[in-house]
C-alpha cells in the first residue's frame, strides 16, 4: 500500500513562494508517474504539475512559468516550487501518485496566499 505525505504549506503573501513535499512509502518500487492537483473550495480538483508514466512533465497553464516539479528518484518524492503566488492559488494542495494500475492520494496540505 503506498502511502504519500506532503508538507510545506502554508500561508503566504502574494508574490511570495513556498515548497511543497510529498514522500512516498510502502513500495521498493520506482514511482514515475507523480504530481500536484489542488482543489479551491466550491471548485472541481485540478492538475497543477505532474510527471507521467512516461517523464513527461505536464503543467496547468495557470502556473506555467511560476511553479516547477522536481522529483529525488531515489527517495520517490516529488517537490513543488511555488513562485510569484496569487491569491487564486489558495487551495488545498494533494500529491498524487500511479503505480501498477492504481492511484493514490495524499492528505492534502492547505496553501493559503493573501492579497
Amino acid at each position: 500500500q503506498v502511502q504519500l505525505v506532503e508538507s510545506g504549506g502554508g500561508l503566504v503573501q502574494a508574490g511570495g513562494s513556498l515548497r511543497l513535499s510529498c514522500a512516498a512509502s510502502g513500495t521498493s518500487y520506482r514511482i514515475n508517474a507523480m504530481g500536484w492537483y489542488r482543489q479551491a473550495p466550491g471548485k472541481q480538483r485540478e492538475l497543477v504539475a505532474a510527471f507521467t508514466s512516461g517523464s513527461n512533465l505536464n503543467y496547468a497553464d495557470s502556473v506555467k512559468g511560476r511553479f516547477t516539479i522536481s522529483r529525488d528518484n531515489a527517495k520517490n518524492t516529488v517537490y513543488l516550487q511555488m513562485n510569484s503566488l496569487k491569491p487564486e492559488d489558495t487551495a488545498v494542495y494533494y500529491c498524487n501518485a500511479k503505480l501498477w494500475g492504481y492511484g493514490y492520494w495524499g492528505q492534502g496540505t492547505q496553501v493559503t496566499v493573501s492579497s
